[in-house]
């Protein structure tokens, strides 16, 4: 089969933006699976947003307590994968974190520009425990107690491109590179030979217009493997003198105080990279070093230092940069 040059096509989802490059099969129109390709992230948007009313998310987020709700397959499968991260750091990612998320103005609410009073932020807290969600595999089924709020923006976006890369080999298309909000994932390589590769921005470059090699922290190879990146320069506030980012953490309710810029998660997929860029905030270069070491994974943490930004990699994120 012949191949034409690579081709693009994008648009918006989610709040944000995706874009799609793919070596196409002679004679396909990459721009004519635009619709397609809408289509898919539509349907993660519509079941998993929280600024959706009607989502399969809000709608069990509203319910009374005591009830159960079967999840379409799609949000169970991301449920089912954030309460697995929750499980394995002991909640140092937490996904019923959303109330505390909403409270100091990072969910569908208006932006804050101080910080909520400490009564408010312990009411808020009585209601976050990943534990308290139960799950019946066999009908898609997630249990609401009461009063908790499930929060998928650290992991949805992730589990799109993981489903958008399906859509695309469903198609017949062997080599591409999908980017939904910052989270990427490549397959196969383009008609050169040569792999997908992408430059990680230092937090601040031109705000996020990168346009010199000197604003882009590392360049990795994507074929094969997936990458996310989270910042607290993207969504954040300052009120006398201290700035908030959106990361809330769990057992304080409060924004993670560490000097970490970004973190960046390389993983076989990217539904597995997208939360750990959160739990990676949450616990700090060093806990989350140690916790990247121990799994194997590939973690690398831009942090905030005296004498500027400083790089911290953990041997696994050595080696892809070697490979």
């Amino acid at each position: 089969m012949s191949y034409v040059a690579v081709q693009s096509v994008q648009g918006e989802t989610m709040g944000t933006f995706w874009s799609v490059r793919a070596v196409m099969p002679a004679g396909l129109s990459l721009a004519s699976c635009a619709q397609g390709i809408q289509g898919v992230l539509d349907l993660v948007d519509d079941q998993m947003s929280t600024y959706k009313p009607a989502s399969a998310l809000s709608r069990f987020n509203a319910a009374p307590a005591g009830t159960w709700h079967v999840m379409p397959a799609e949000c169970f499968e991301v449920v089912r994968h954030a309460l697995h991260v929750a499980r394995d750091s002991e909640g140092a990612y937490d996904p019923t974190v959303g109330p505390l998320v909403n409270l100091w103005g990072f969910g569908p609410a208006a932006m804050q520009h101080e910080p909520p009073s400490r009564e408010s932020i312990d009411a808020m807290r009585a209601r976050i425990g990943w534990w308290h969600i139960k799950l019946d595999a066999a009908t898609h089924g997630v249990y609401q107690p009461g009063g908790i709020y499930l929060d998928l923006s650290s992991v949805a976006k992730g589990y799109s491109v993981d489903l958008l890369g399906r859509h695309l080999d469903g198609l017949g298309i062997e080599a591409w590179l999908v980017e939904v909000g910052g989270e990427l994932k490549g397959k196969g390589r383009k008609p050169d030979g040569s792999p997908w590769r992408i430059g990680i921005e230092r937090p601040g470059a031109a705000l996020g217009a990168v346009q010199h090699a000197d604003q882009l922290s590392q360049v990795v190879c994507l074929s094969g493997r997936a990458i996310a990146t989270s910042g607290d320069y993207r969504r954040q506030f300052e009120a006398d003198g201290t700035t908030y980012s959106h990361h809330i953490d769990p057992h304080t309710g409060w924004p993670v105080p560490h000097t970490v810029a970004s973190v960046s998660v390389l993983a076989a997929d990217a539904m597995s990279a997208d939360p750990m860029g959160t739990l990676m905030t949450v616990l700090g270069p060093e806990k989350g070093l140690a916790y990247a070491s121990e799994r194997g994974l590939a973690v690398m943490f831009i942090l905030r230092g005296t004498n500027g930004l400083e790089e911290r990699l953990s041997p696994a994120f050595e080696a892809a940069l070697a490979s």
